[in-house]
């Protein structure tokens, strides 16, 4: 018997009401499978993602190598390195070693043995991530290094020397407890990276755009580039951050200028393309920030490199400021630098008690601090005791200049 559509009424060999019930009861049970089947597909889907999604974590969290020495060394010497005075604020020590060990280093010249930091940049991230400021230290200050530990487990003498001394006397512990010692400021954290590492990273996001105002012609640094607009691919971009007496006035200070200019513009690059938001665009960065980094052992995670920079995302650029620790000529020898009083001890405070201070491309001379003739040029600060602005001003720029403006 069929209803109008040609559809059996009960399944076939059954008759009477009993007949219908038990279809429908075969109907449910089969449908009860259906279910429990495509639930268990997508268990099997969802744990899939999720072991996918713990294999790409545990390879990026992988790559990032903890720096179990510097932080013994730095223990040995808890007593005597400064406190943190604002809960909440961080400052981080941003080391770029000229190491020539290690996959795709040896091309910029011989591995002789030794280190020494080729950059160093102390980076301030205020409380409740407002602003985060970046001071560039010249490598050829003339600072007090402490006596420290050297790789081969005997110590070198206290001595007067140039900055990145530091790092090739004791690597990356050496180098924090002379900039403590330079500043007051306590080092919160610390990252060092090689030039492998900054090219990976370059690449990651598939070249930073510049802007020269005259073509580049740098054997020494394997550069050919023309004036206007070009995006440095990360081999380019380590010869343009690197190179010093071929570009501009010869001088480490300008070539500190230059590295901020391209830091700022990377920023605006990760930030303009969506990366941090974009898994497929984030992964590539990821792998190539942390397969070349090496931290203190709070922050050699995902996790911990993720506390530290979390509610930088929606920062604004304008708020990403750069500059040079002020500086000038040391008085015996011209091609060293020496910091310039009393602008730097105050630009120290300033960061020690996490207070704002100012960035712009040119100091007026007017406005400069007493005695110094070479503000527009080394990067001193228009303080000014008696002004009623609560941020004095340094020569430097953010990450939202543009070097074609």
């Amino acid at each position: 018997m069929s209803d109008t559509a040609g559809t059996p009424s009960v399944w076939p060999g059954a008759t009477g009401a009993g007949a219908s019930a038990s279809g429908r009861g075969l109907i449910r049970r089969r449908r009860r499978r259906w279910v429990r089947g495509t639930a268990c597909a997508v268990g099997v889907l969802v744990l899939a993602a999720a072991g996918a999604g713990w294999a790409v974590y545990a390879k990026l969290d992988g790559n990032i190598t903890a720096d179990e020495a510097a932080a013994a060394e730095l223990a040995r010497y808890e007593k005597e390195r400064p406190t943190s005075l604002v809960k909440g604020a961080q400052n981080l020590l941003l080391i770029g070693s000229d190491s020539r060990a290690g996959d795709g280093n040896r091309a910029y010249g011989r591995d002789s043995g030794t280190e020494r930091s080729d950059t160093t940049i102390l980076l301030h991230l205020s409380v409740g991530r407002h602003t985060a400021t970046a001071v560039s230290l010249p490598r050829d200050l003339m600072v007090d290094v402490p006596g420290c530990r050297r790789p081969d487990g005997t110590r070198t003498e206290p001595m007067f020397a140039m900055f990145n001394y530091a790092f090739e006397a004791g690597g990356s512990a050496c180098t924090i407890r002379t900039v403590e010692k330079l500043t007051g400021i306590r080092i919160d954290h610390h990252m060092v990276v090689d030039f492998s590492g900054f090219k990976k990273m370059v690449d990651a996001v598939d070249g930073v755009e510049i802007c020269l105002t005259e073509p580049i012609r740098d054997k020494a640094a394997k550069l050919r580039l023309p004036a206007g607009r070009v995006k440095l691919n990360g081999e380019q971009a380590l010869g343009y951050v690197r190179a010093r007496k071929s570009l501009g006035n010869g001088s480490d200070t300008d070539r500190m200028d230059r590295q901020q200019r391209f830091l700022g513009a990377l920023v605006n690059k990760v930030r303009g393309n969506d990366v941090l938001l974009n898994p497929v665009k984030l992964y590539p960065v990821l792998d190539a920030a942390t397969s070349s980094l090496t931290t203190d052992p709070p922050l050699a995670s995902l996790r911990g490199l993720y506390q530290l920079v979390r509610g930088l995302r929606d920062l604004p650029t304008e708020r990403v400021q750069f500059l040079t620790v002020p500086r000038e000529s040391y008085v015996y020898n011209a091609n060293r630098d020496q910091l310039v009083e009393p602008a730097a001890q105050k630009l120290f405070a300033r960061l020690r008690s996490d207070k704002p201070i100012a960035v712009t491309k040119a100091v007026p001379r007017d406005s400069a601090v007493k005695g110094d003739t070479e503000s527009q040029s080394s990067g001193h600060a228009a303080y000014d005791d008696a002004s009623p602005s609560p941020a004095p001003t340094f020569r430097g720029n953010t990450a939202a200049e543009h070097d074609c403006g």
